[in-house]
């Protein structure tokens, strides 16, 4: 089969396609033959160091296809079934083996390029907006990159929940985007500063939650734009790693709540993980929540989708077609 190694930490350029034998499955385990595969930026942080993982290695957390064969004592998914997952590395190929715990069906009259674009992020939308930082009627939220893959989704999740949006983006065109996906007010943070124009739209009073994927360019100014006792998910860091900071300043700044969150650790179990996607796929499926694919790759073409997702050259999700 085709798929992509990483021989050495660095720059898109170090991801490589080669050929490679057809992984076997393992107890527990099922061989999935992808047919749409997630990018995200755990993958950039993975092929540049930031998370190290034992060289060398195929990148990717996030596939659907269909089951090829499973391993012994797998239960659950049997050949031939239509699944999707994400959190299992490995995927930037045309097979991948993946926990079988780890696998959701893909509801009926729901594509795979759609159940791979809704999974991952789907999810991270899911928990930040449901149980890192519950929003309920009348609580206002600010989103940072609200036209990107997360910022969409958790745009229109905040919503369900009868919460006000405010979004932050970077072009006028991003902006329509984000308010066609339901952002109440969009803050085009290139020509506003975005902390002085969420207390202008809050009436000084601050937002009870801040869900940040920017990290070091917007950490500091995103405590600022916090109610007392609001919440900072910090659940990315697309422009570098927020530095060392005293947490007297939380207090300073009303008592408030900063969390490093992963889906990995709201996804730990498969009830957890089976309650998130059949809420994500589910509300996809019935046409509840939009699934924006902003632009497809072929395999090949992995460096490309990775320089277009860091050069915040995208909307919505990026995909990968082997």
């Amino acid at each position: 089969m085709k798929g992509i190694r990483v021989h050495r930490h660095g720059g898109p350029e170090t991801l490589e396609m080669e050929d490679m034998p057809v992984p076997r499955p393992g107890k527990g385990e099922a061989l999935v033959r992808l047919e749409a595969i997630g990018v995200n930026f755990i993958d950039i942080y993975q092929r540049a160091g930031l998370y190290r993982l034992p060289l060398p290695f195929t990148p990717g957390n996030e596939g659907a296809g269909t089951v090829a064969d499973t391993g012994p004592e797998t239960a659950g998914v049997a050949a031939g079934d239509r699944v999707a997952y994400a959190g299992a590395i490995g995927s930037y190929a045309e097979y991948a083996v993946v926990p079988a715990w780890r696998l959701v069906r893909i509801p009926e009259g729901f594509d795979p390029p759609s159940a791979a674009a809704a999974m991952l992020q789907g999810m991270t939308a899911h928990y930040l907006t449901h149980s890192t930082c519950p929003l309920s009627a009348g609580d206002t939220c600010l989103v940072h990159a609200a036209a990107g893959g997360v910022g969409l989704l958790l745009t229109q999740m905040a919503k369900r929940l009868g919460a006000r949006v405010i979004g932050t983006v970077s072009t006028r065109v991003k902006a329509a985007l984000a308010r066609e996906f339901g952002a109440d007010e969009v803050i085009l943070y290139s020509e506003q500063d975005f902390e002085s124009e969420v207390k202008r739209l809050t009436g000084g009073k601050g937002v009870r939650a801040v869900y940040d994927s920017v990290g070091r360019d917007t950490f500091e100014k995103s405590l600022g734009c916090l109610a007392p006792r609001g919440i900072l998910a910090l659940y990315g860091q697309a422009s570098g790693p927020v530095p060392p900071f005293d947490p007297q300043v939380l207090n300073a700044k009303g008592g408030l709540f900063l969390t490093r969150p992963s889906l990995g650790h709201y996804t730990a179990t498969r009830e957890e993980l089976l309650s998130r996607a059949n809420d994500v796929l589910g509300w996809a499926a019935a046409g509840e929540l939009k699934i924006r694919i902003g632009a497809r790759f072929p395999l090949a073409e992995a460096s490309d989708a990775h320089r277009a997702l860091a050069g915040r050259e995208t909307t919505g999700k990026v995909l990968l077609i082997p």
